[in-house]
């Protein structure tokens, strides 16, 4: 097994809207276009070396044969309800890739995810995974969708989150070493509830206006 790597994506562009997102004036709508921007930013790296095969095509002038990927290959499995925030932006940019959810919630006192919904497309062996959530905080819930998807043996799973803390890299990393984590940023740390600090609130709750 592989040991995978932590993938800082650190672009100037990615930071400014993050911290924009961090406002607490920031309204529902805002924060959910910035989220969409974020995401669509962010899938050119967490795509960076998928591979890609030669499709013969024709310009204007004549006949060549041209890298493509195959999008269909992709899924996208978003986590509920957050991870929808994170797919329209992904999406946008490669639109041919399949969606898979995972509904998790995490129980106020023990912080255990516990799911509710699970669906793949088929022949998931065939198919490279890419896990949306916009919050890696205790890391429960990434532990509980990925130990869910490798029942399903895809051929890669890579973890994509915008805010991730030191206990839920911790966490992750030692239950999936073999999955590449990318986040835009590494928190301080978790508060006595297992919200990110300095974090931005609820995700969920920000972007759908839930509270």
């Amino acid at each position: 097994m592989t040991d995978a790597q932590v993938h800082l994506i650190d672009h100037p562009l990615i930071q400014h809207k993050l911290t924009l997102m961090r406002q607490k004036e920031r309204s529902t709508n805002s924060f959910r276009r910035l989220l969409g921007e974020i995401s669509m930013l962010m899938a050119y790296e967490v795509t960076r070396d998928m591979p890609t095969q030669l499709m013969e095509i024709e310009t204007p002038l004549e006949k060549m044969q041209s890298p493509v990927i195959d999008g269909k290959k992709i899924v996208f499995v978003s986590i509920l309800r957050a991870g929808g925030g994170f797919l329209d932006g992904m999406l946008n940019v490669v639109p041919g890739a399949r969606i898979g959810h995972i509904g998790l919630y995490r129980d106020p006192k023990t912080l255990v995810a516990v799911e509710y919904y699970f669906k793949m497309p088929h022949n998931m062996q065939d198919r490279d995974a890419i896990v949306l959530d916009p919050m890696l905080a205790t890391g429960n819930s990434a532990v509980a969708a990925v130990d869910r998807l490798k029942e399903t043996n895809p051929k890669s799973i890579r973890f994509v989150c915008l805010l991730a803390a030191p206990e839920g890299l911790k966490n992750l990393r030692e239950a999936h070493p073999d999955v590449d984590i990318f986040t835009a940023a590494i928190d301080r740390g978790l508060n006595d509830h297992g919200y990110i600090l300095p974090g931005l609130g609820d995700a969920g709750d920000r972007l759908f206006g839930t509270k």
